[in-house]
């Protein structure tokens, strides 16, 4: 059991982790599709601020993607699969399918029907396309058969897709307390289960793994160049691991020197899933201070390249690090959804933490588990 400092530690680990995943998507998210020259030129050389993007009858601000509603639905998914426990089993990554396969309705329909239980399907502001991946969505429709009915979870993707749809969504799986029950084998092996749903590349499964116990790593304490190390050993246990091993390798050797666009540029553009994990890492030990953090975000999205997504890994990143307290306010505050992310991930920690004063001896039908029924 972690002690009360402790907890107010983890929970501000947990709330930054997920809240500046979100601050760093939206940072990245207008920008996504821009080159380098565009970027220098509308905003002053680098993104430092939300820009505004056109909604209904005006510019809106901080609007998350698709790599923020996919990263909800696998912070819900865990709590659920926590709570199946109950039956006697161990949490079940195929659980996360049921959960991506409900994010999938909101990208197909205009709001809830009233066919879904839990409650963050309920959730309006979440049924909004924001250029969802097409190997997320065309693997989840053909996993459903094409149809709105019944699916096996927990099959594998058979395709090689390595697309950062799946890294960019991993980190909830690295924010279980550090207190043994869940090792850092385990948040490797699941994250990178949960990944196979949609993709099917080694690849694409080593970095959804990597980023999960390099984020557990932080949560544990650990400083960022030593989480990194921790990361690097569990991923080169694992066949496969090369090519993300190599990207890494690359983003470590790249923050020695001063932190540059350039440089960044040469990772790659963060559409496949290792270069996407690189990118956010060499911007996080760039800038690794927390009064840097906005700096930080701003390296990770300012790029020719898939910037929403390394904007999201990186806040994830330096959230978990540093905590809440770190967060710009002036990007807080506007950030669309935050009511919900912070909610869910109180939910998370109050599942991870304290499950016993929720579900199991109480029965299954607490109000809990209405909101987060076991499957």
């Amino acid at each position: 059991m972690m002690t009360d400092m402790n907890d107010l530690e983890y929970r501000a680990r947990v709330r930054g982790c997920l809240l500046g995943g979100a601050l760093g998507d939206a940072l990245g998210g207008p920008v996504e599709f821009w080159d380098g020259t565009r970027i220098a030129r509308e905003c002053g050389g680098a993104v430092t601020q939300f820009l505004p993007e056109l909604e209904g009858d005006g510019p809106t601000y901080g609007r998350i993607t698709d790599d923020t509603q996919m990263t909800l639905f696998t912070v819900e998914g865990m709590i659920r699969a926590s709570v199946r426990t109950d039956r006697g089993l161990g949490l079940t990554v195929a659980v996360l399918h049921h959960a991506y396969d409900r994010w999938l309705d909101t990208q197909l329909q205009p709001g809830p029907d009233g066919t879904r239980d839990g409650w963050l399907i309920t959730q309006q502001w979440l049924y909004a396309p924001r250029a969802p991946g097409n190997t997320c969505i065309s693997s989840l429709v053909s996993a459903r058969g094409g149809h709105r009915s019944a699916q096996h979870f927990g099959a594998h993707a058979d395709h090689q897709s390595k697309a950062c749809g799946t890294v960019m969504r991993s980190a909830p799986f690295g924010l279980t307390p550090p207190d043994g029950l869940y090792s850092l084998e385990w948040q490797f092996d699941a994250a990178a289960q949960a990944a196979s749903f949609t993709h099917g590349h080694p690849t694409a499964q080593l970095a959804a793994g990597a980023l999960a116990v390099l984020i557990a790593a932080i949560v544990a304490g650990q400083d960022l160049p030593d989480a990194v190390a921790t990361m690097t050993e569990h991923l080169c246990r694992h066949a496969h691991h090369e090519e993300t091993s190599r990207a890494i390798e690359r983003a470590v050797a790249a923050a020695d020197g001063a932190p540059s666009e350039e440089v960044l540029e040469s990772l790659g553009g963060g559409w496949v899933a290792e270069e996407a994990l690189a990118i956010a890492i060499y911007a996080a030990l760039s800038y690794p201070d927390p009064d840097s953090f906005t700096d930080a975000l701003s390296l990770a999205v300012s790029h020719s390249g898939d910037s929403d997504s390394t904007g999201a890994i990186c806040g994830n990143i330096l959230g978990a690090l540093h905590g809440e307290a770190a967060l710009a306010p002036e990007l807080a505050v506007e950030i669309e959804g935050r009511g919900t992310i912070l909610e869910l991930a109180d939910d998370f920690i109050y599942e991870f933490t304290s499950a016993g004063r929720l579900h199991g001896d109480h029965g299954p039908d607490t109000r809990w588990t209405s909101r987060y029924p076991g499957w």
